[in-house]
């Protein structure tokens, strides 16, 4: 049973983020995404960039983001006014949409036009904890949040699914929904995905600057070469930075086969180049600054992150690999709020970008695992390089060399995070 908002208790009641069969998993084989996940899906979830930002976020704050705010019971869910309010407000995380020359959102506009609902689209989410915390009281009192949908990272969804604190979604009103891979349909915590839809999946892997390391990177140990001290950024997303050190002492994530000893083995790692300046800084979105400015020339990076870069640059002036030791996979998701009055013109949305025409085009431009059957097609036929892309369309190759970080139990999720944390505020 999901615990009761007010209650302390962010346990692990889901052991798989998706649920699929060998039948389903024949049935599809140009979605080689379909395979891996299905694979690892039974003992972990997607995670993504929950970052603490350094400083500026301490115990207290993942303390809150852990906690459901007391109340004497879950609201109802406000009143839909989206036939005489045709607008919808759209939260997400940077670099995550189609952007043209002059900072507009091509498929927001053609949205826009083809349905006579107006989007304001808000970058405003940089991580899971923190966002959680300013929204937190509403989500509790069923209030506006300020935003009528936002895409955080599968395991924050599940976390709001079982607080009841989303809308169920009308599935009549998302009739693409049959173009959601089915390796995503069932996480455990949305069965048949009643109250979240996928936005889009990624790695977090290797990134550097190909003027200042010509040879490249190859595995994470690469990031501690002498000539690279104070030039290197690690993610401060917990699940990547952790699970990619992890991954390079042989521990498979996904699994339920390591403990507080491995986590202290990659812990060590990572403190001692922290305390010795290899390590500049511990970052979230911010290390693509850093790379711009040439404060950091190496990282712990998200995949899409460094084709946006390198678009800016006019050149392929940074680069992006999977370890040879293995990757993490994550997902972020679609989700309404209960204080949202206009659930249908977010379905309405939900459903435009699970066009496969649409989805192609998104991702062509961020780069991304979309969550949409189709798309590939599409993307041969429109983007071919694109289509090619394992990074955006994985073959069976890059998906045998990356790990979905498995789910943490309470006591784990605190401890680790409380330690990771404490390393962090160092760098």
């Amino acid at each position: 049973m999901p615990s009761e908002p007010g209650v302390c208790q962010d346990r692990g009641t889901y052991d798989a983020a998706f649920k699929g069969d060998a039948a389903v998993n024949r049935s599809l084989p140009q979605d080689p995404i379909i395979r891996r996940l299905v694979m690892q899906a039974r003992q972990a979830q997607f995670s993504r960039r929950h970052v603490l930002q350094g400083a500026g976020v301490g115990a207290a704050t993942l303390a809150l983001a852990a906690c459901a705010p007391a109340s004497s019971g879950v609201p109802e869910a406000a009143e839909d006014i989206s036939e005489t309010d045709p607008t919808v407000t759209w939260s997400n995380w940077p670099a995550y949409i189609d952007e043209d020359d002059d900072g507009n959102y091509p498929t927001v506009l053609r949205f826009q036009e083809q349905t006579g609902i107006s989007v304001e689209y808000v970058v405003d989410i940089d991580d899971n904890n923190t966002y959680y915390g300013t929204i937190k009281d509403q989500l509790a009192l069923g209030q506006p949040t300020g935003a009528d949908t936002f895409c955080v990272t599968d395991w924050m969804v599940a976390r709001l699914v079982r607080f009841g604190y989303v809308q169920e979604l009308d599935a009549a009103n998302i009739p693409n929904k049959v173009n959601l891979a089915p390796a995503l349909a069932n996480p455990d915590f949305d069965p048949g995905r009643n109250k979240s839809m996928p936005w889009q999946n990624g790695f977090s892997g290797l990134a550097w600057n190909t003027e200042e390391i010509p040879g490249g990177l190859k595995n994470i140990d690469d990031l501690w070469a002498p000539e690279l001290k104070g030039k290197v950024t690690v993610l401060s997303e917990m699940r990547d930075t952790m699970g990619l050190i992890m991954l390079s002492q042989g521990v498979d994530i996904s699994t339920g086969d390591w403990g507080i000893d491995e986590f202290s083995a990659a812990l060590e790692v990572l403190e001692e180049n922290v305390l010795s300046g290899q390590i500049f800084g511990i970052k979230g979105n911010e290390y693509m600054q850093d790379f711009v400015s040439g404060d950091a020339i190496a990282a712990i990076a998200w995949s899409g992150d460094i084709t946006v870069l390198n678009a800016e640059a006019g050149f392929e002036k940074w680069k992006f690999a999977l370890p040879e030791s293995g990757a993490t996979l994550w997902g972020d998701t679609f989700v309404v709020p209960l204080g949202s009055p206009r659930k249908k013109n977010v379905e309405t949305l939900i459903n435009y970008y699970y066009e496969p025409e649409v989805a192609a085009e998104v991702a062509a431009w961020v780069n991304y695992i979309t969550p949409v059957v189709g798309a590939q097609e599409v993307a041969a036929e429109l983007y071919p390089e694109v289509a090619e892309n394992p990074l955006i369309f994985p073959d069976e190759a890059t998906l045998a060399n990356s790990f979905i970080f498995r789910t943490l139990e309470t006591g784990d999720d605190q401890e680790f995070n409380g330690e990771f944390q404490r390393v962090s505020l160092g760098a």
